[in-house]
């Protein structure tokens, strides 16, 4: 039998899939993070959750690590392949290897397989499309201080600035400022913003507090509510992008989102309703996970297609 296997690697954590040739998965198996490896801790970190993520998903499918031998793997890592790509083949038994960044996974999932665009955004943000006859073009995804517009960071960077500039006086009140003082046990807006330049609050940690600005704009504050629109336009705009690049106007294309910050329900409705203002667009929710879009590109690096059972 074919064995196939997709991991996606993160920066929160890593998983690992392993498929049959007929697109059942067989097993499941979770890692740290290894989004870095130029360093010597950066490669044993990528070493450490490379391998407790494949010997989960060997373990459940009843599968030797040791022996086992995957027809084809693709791995979809956050902070891109260049670094990574002569490690894994050291250490991976293969026949196919394709090492590619988190985002062609995510829309490989998001589509099934087929020709779309996702936009994902969760601490960072980025847009990805693939169309019918290959071709790929990507927006965003520059980071924290050149970009990641409508990002979990973004938005609670957006509320900290709102709660600066009410604490001196030269913008509107909001209750953001008591829901920021409340989560970071600060006694003034300016205090919250020195604790988010230490080690104690990083970027991760931060963009979780977009739940509490989605909480204050539902709860009816002004201010909340804007950054939360502002944030959708942004991230439909790096949508509209990437549909320019790939698209005639008009034609069909298929638009999935993934990443915590469309959990909140008005920021979600109001992206969806300026990318459903473009014709031919098609929004759906994700199909598949990232790790299961990294086990449907191995397949296809493979030349299978299947379905994922």
């Amino acid at each position: 039998m074919d064995f196939f296997l997709g991991v996606d690697g993160g920066q929160s954590g890593t998983t690992a899939l392993i498929g049959d040739e007929s697109g059942r998965i067989l097993g499941c198996g979770v890692g740290g993070p290894c989004n870095h490896a130029t360093a010597a801790e950066g490669r044993a970190k990528l070493l450490r959750a490379v391998g407790e993520s494949i010997a989960g998903a060997c373990l459940q499918a009843e599968l030797d690590s040791h022996t086992v031998h995957f027809t084809a793997s693709c791995f979809g890592m956050s902070g891109g392949p260049h670094d990574k790509q002569s490690i894994l083949r050291e250490i991976l038994p293969t026949g196919t290897l394709l090492v590619t960044d988190d985002a062609a996974i995510a829309l490989s999932g998001a589509t099934a397989g087929q020709p779309g665009i996702v936009t994902i955004a969760g601490t960072g943000s980025i847009a990805f499309g693939r169309n019918a006859s290959g071709a790929t073009a990507r927006t965003g995804g520059w980071g924290y201080i050149f970009g990641d517009e409508g990002s979990g960071f973004d938005i609670v960077r957006q509320a900290l600035r709102a709660a600066l500039r009410a604490e001196e006086g030269w913008g509107p009140p909001t209750a953001l400022s008591g829901v920021l003082l409340n989560a970071t046990a600060a006694h003034s807006a300016n205090e919250a913003m020195h604790l988010f330049y230490t080690p104690a609050w990083p970027r991760s940690r931060v963009a979780t507090l977009a739940k509490l600005v989605d909480d204050a704009a539902m709860a009816g504050d002004a201010v909340a509510r804007e950054i939360l629109h502002h944030a959708a336009q942004q991230l439909a705009l790096l949508t509209s992008s990437v549909r320019a690049q790939l698209w005639q106007p008009g034609e069909s294309a298929v638009i999935s989102w993934i990443g915590g910050v469309f959990q909140s329900r008005m920021l979600l409705d109001r992206y969806r309703s300026l990318i459903e203002l473009e014709d031919g667009n098609r929004a759906s929710p994700p199909a598949f996970d990232p790790a299961q879009g990294a086990l449907l590109e191995a397949y296809r690096a493979a030349g299978k297609r299947v379905r994922l059972a």
